[in-house]
């Protein structure tokens, strides 16, 4: 049983896996030029997007070929400059994997505020109205030691 569980989860993982190096190899990370929502389908025809469209384009690839996928927001270690980061999940051999569409690996720590289905569901506040501009946000993220453990081997 333990192999059908790794051969299930290669299989979705290595399709996933793939979707983002195309992503990579095809859509320019162009962190604030994310001031338009979007679609999936403009993101791959303008070959440019910010982290959001990079994971919306990832989201709608996996769930083209059955994959279950979420968005994801939060902050990332060492993001400069610091704003909000949106990276996907795809659900692939019983248990969600994150990928990063604008990252080259999953290095740093990451700190999730919010899942959702797309930026809709996990947008931080939904404005109405004249624009409203940020006047200023300070957010640091600092990776702390995890505790000690103790072999149990002695």
């Amino acid at each position: 049983m333990a192999a059908l569980v790794t051969t299930d989860r290669l299989l979705g993982y290595d399709q996933c896996d793939a979707i983002v190096n195309h992503i990579r190899d095809t859509i320019r990370y162009a962190p604030g030029l994310g001031q338009q929502i979007i679609s999936a389908s403009e993101v791959n025809q303008l070959g440019q997007g910010v982290c959001r469209d990079m994971a919306h384009l990832g989201i709608a690839c996996c769930r083209a070929l059955s994959i279950p996928a979420r968005m994801v927001v939060g902050y990332l270690e060492s993001l400069e400059p610091m704003d909000l980061h949106a990276w996907f999940e795809a659900y692939v051999g019983n248990r969600w994997y994150t990928f990063d569409p604008t990252r080259p690996d999953l290095k740093g720590g990451r700190i999730a505020i919010a899942f959702g289905r797309d930026a809709a569901d996990v947008a931080i506040y939904t404005q109405f109205g004249d624009p409203v501009e940020l006047l200023n946000m300070n957010v640091q993220v600092h990776r702390i030691p995890g505790p000690a453990y103790q072999s149990r081997i002695q």
